[in-house]
């Protein structure tokens, strides 16, 4: 019996429920479809209602939204649009990094020591070379004793040091040294060498 009482009570309780949902025949579709318990905004989601909307040039009145599941309308307080004197700008792009060049690594070459044709001696040329370029040149070795320091000297003073010939010309085409010929031509040979070691 009240298994019965209770089956009947929720029939009964359904029936109601289901007259309440689907409401009176004159009621509108979009009555029915409207949250009761939420303020409609007119201008849609995600628009600010306090502000002015926007006159529609066709004269239609806007349309009321068609789903009942629209979101809620922002807390007040707070904006969802931005408000119209902002701009927004796009960052520029970055300019791709520059990697410094190495730096020229200074190197010294020896040429091979080289015999006067006279028999003078032995002339032997180093030169320091920084990148593609020779900054300093000297002798290590030169012919000595009586005349010959004197020939020396000379050649030593005009092709030699970061002034002379040899930094001057970047080659081995230097002018010979009066009186001092066969030295000279040492000196060019044991500088052509290093400069083939070199470049």
């Amino acid at each position: 019996m009240r298994r019965a009482l209770l089956a009947i009570t929720g029939l009964a309780a359904s029936t109601t429920a289901l007259v309440v949902l689907k409401g009176s025949p004159g009621t509108t579709q979009v009555a029915q479809n409207l949250p009761t318990a939420q303020p409609v905004n007119p201008s849609g989601p995600g628009v600010d209602p306090s502000v002015a909307p926007a006159v529609d040039p066709s004269g239609a009145a806007p349309k009321p939204s068609e789903t009942a599941d629209a979101p809620a309308s922002p807390k007040p307080g707070k904006t969802t649009a931005k408000p119209s004197g902002t701009k927004t700008t796009a960052k520029a792009p970055t300019a791709p990094k520059t990697t410094k060049a190495p730096q020229p690594t200074t190197r010294r070459i020896t040429g091979p020591p080289v015999d006067t044709a006279s028999d003078y001696g032995t002339v032997t040329v180093q030169i320091v070379v920084s990148g593609n370029k020779i900054i300093d040149a000297t002798t290590l070795e030169l012919p000595s004793g009586g005349e010959s320091d004197i020939h020396s000297g000379d050649v030593r003073s005009k092709y030699n040091g970061t002034g002379g010939e040899v930094v001057q010309k970047q080659s081995a085409n230097l002018n010979t040294v009066s009186g001092a010929t066969a030295t000279s031509n040492a000196y060019k040979s044991s500088l052509r060498a290093a400069i083939e070691q070199a470049f």
